[in-house]
């Protein structure tokens, strides 16, 4: 476990250390040849100048990529993302934007090459979710998960309206980063509430013979946590347990920054007046950040997981851990 823990340092270091790098390389080579092009005359300025301007396009999305990841310094940006995933009101049509979010996010981390685990999760009466929670694991999931914490607004001709009306629904995420086993978080055995309930969904006849679906209640703060991922009640306790020490240091962080007051207000209720990005199918098609105004109309990329750009937009715009603070970038 240590050595792991080694290596997955070393590999964070590499990921922020190596780009910067190959980028400082790049602009050495263009400054090279953007002394050529001052030096030459006619048709060969022409020319070195015309190769200085597709070399610096090549390298433009590549230094927006290092500058992005120096946006990512938080304590706990390089770590694993709990997200949550509830349905709001709207019955069968709010269950259904939960499915399609959570198909979402699970498509974002495949095209990033994390691994997705889902730790609990409750379908809806008829179609779709009711809620959801997933472990994404990868360097810096957190860090850009963080962004998509809030209410999201879907507005389309729904398929479960026979008479093809325009319904609006609603779907809120939460994310907390993963810690550590030794965080400093203590769970006193008299603070929690412990249920165990046969898991859902396929498994064969050892769920639906044992209780081995865990759910524990925090009694002084009221955070319940649910894990049903494993065969074993031992180990979905463990991971239960995991769930909510994150949860538990979230809040505290919260707190230390005295931004509580600030979380509720973006996320809110799941319902008007509180979410952070709207989906249009119809009338027209729209995926727009009410927080930052990035928009696109591919929908369909967006469903497929293409979110980078607001949660790029997001951390540009200045999010609340990066506002106020100088980034500089060294050797």
């Amino acid at each position: 476990e240590a050595a792991k823990a080694v290596s997955t340092e070393v590999s964070a270091l590499k990921g922020i250390v190596a780009p910067a790098e190959a980028l400082q390389r790049k602009i050495a080579d263009l400054k090279a040849l953007l002394d050529m092009v001052d030096e030459a005359k006619g048709d060969d300025a022409v020319m070195y100048e015309a190769e200085l301007v597709v070399a610096a396009m090549e390298v433009e999305p590549e230094f927006d990529a290092v500058e992005t990841r120096s946006f990512l310094s938080g304590p706990m940006d390089k770590n694993n993302a709990i997200v949550s995933i509830h349905a709001g009101a709207g019955g069968t049509e709010a269950c259904d934007w939960a499915d399609m979010l959570l198909r979402m996010y699970s498509r974002w981390a495949e095209r990033h090459g994390f691994e997705v685990i889902i730790e609990d999760i409750a379908p809806g009466e008829e179609a779709g979710i009711s809620k959801a929670t997933i472990r994404i694991n990868g360097l810096y999931a957190y860090g850009n998960m963080r962004s998509e914490r809030g209410v999201h607004r879907l507005v389309r001709i729904s398929p479960f309206d026979a008479n093809k009306r325009r319904h609006t629904t609603f779907g809120a995420i939460d994310v907390v980063a993963e810690v550590d086993d030794d965080i400093d978080i203590v769970l006193k055995d008299e603070e929690l509430k412990i249920d165990t309930y046969r898991s859902s969904g396929a498994g064969g006849q050892h769920v639906n013979k044992t209780e081995s679906a865990i759910r524990v209640t925090h009694l002084p703060t009221g955070i319940v946590v649910a894990c049903q991922n494993e065969r074993s009640q031992f180990k979905n306790k463990a991971t239960a347990l995991k769930l909510l020490k994150s949860k538990l240091y979230e809040k505290r962080l919260d707190e230390k920054r005295a931004e509580i007051d600030r979380f509720y207000s973006e996320k809110g209720e799941i319902g008007w007046g509180y979410q952070i990005r709207s989906y249009v199918f119809q009338p027209y098609q729209m995926v727009k950040d009410l927080r930052t105004g990035a928009e696109t109309g591919n929908i369909q990329a967006v469903m497929d997981g293409d979110i980078d750009r607001f949660m790029t937009a997001w951390l540009r715009a200045g999010c609340p851990k990066n506002r106020n603070k100088n980034i500089v970038m060294e050797d």
